[in-house]
């Protein structure tokens, strides 16, 4: 009965009845509507409050996003706890430090990999922030609310996300 847990990819259709329900849950409980890129931020806050101390409460910007730990930080940690589970159970877990993709397009060279990840995470960063969210915030919250504002954010995410794809692995990656 409980075999679909065990299955290394779930229907698409399912998953999203799942996201759907975890946001129903959301505003019940708590009246946000789920998002990450915050959580981010407050992490950011939290590591410049160890070092540098108090001064980070003075500022502007952690004034409106006060370096805590919330439910937005908990969710993170649930995403990064049940990816996990979920490759354990259906036995697809895997130590990989240059994916199978990256590799065919542009050797197993860990420390490029690194690079090229870690600039596209900064950029990912600062693209959440001056969008105002992020791709959970806007793609999934913000879509179920109608709002035009994420319809546009969740069509250009997507766009750019193609672009990019195509930029890296066929115009760099030959």
């Amino acid at each position: 009965m409980l075999d679909w847990l065990f299955m290394e990819q779930w229907s698409p259709y399912i998953a999203g009845v799942g996201i759907g329900v975890l946001c129903w849950f959301a505003f019940l409980l708590s009246d946000k509507p789920i998002g990450c890129s915050t959580a981010f931020t407050r992490s950011s806050g939290m590591i410049e409050h160890i070092i540098h101390g108090s001064k980070v409460n003075e500022k502007l910007y952690y004034k409106k996003f006060t370096p805590s730990i919330d439910w937005e930080v908990m969710l993170v940690a649930g995403i990064v706890i049940g990816a996990f589970i979920s490759s354990m159970i259906s036995g697809v877990f895997q130590l990989q430090w240059v994916p199978s993709t990256w590799a065919a397009s542009f050797g197993d060279n860990f420390s490029l990999r690194l690079i090229v990840a870690l600039i596209g995470g900064i950029l990912l960063g600062f693209g959440s922030r001056w969008a105002g969210g992020c791709t959970s915030g806007h793609g999934i919250s913000g879509t179920l609310q109608l709002a035009l504002s994420s319809w546009i954010a969740f069509i250009c995410f997507f766009a750019s996300g193609v672009a990019a794809a195509y930029f890296i692995f066929h115009i760099l990656g030959g």
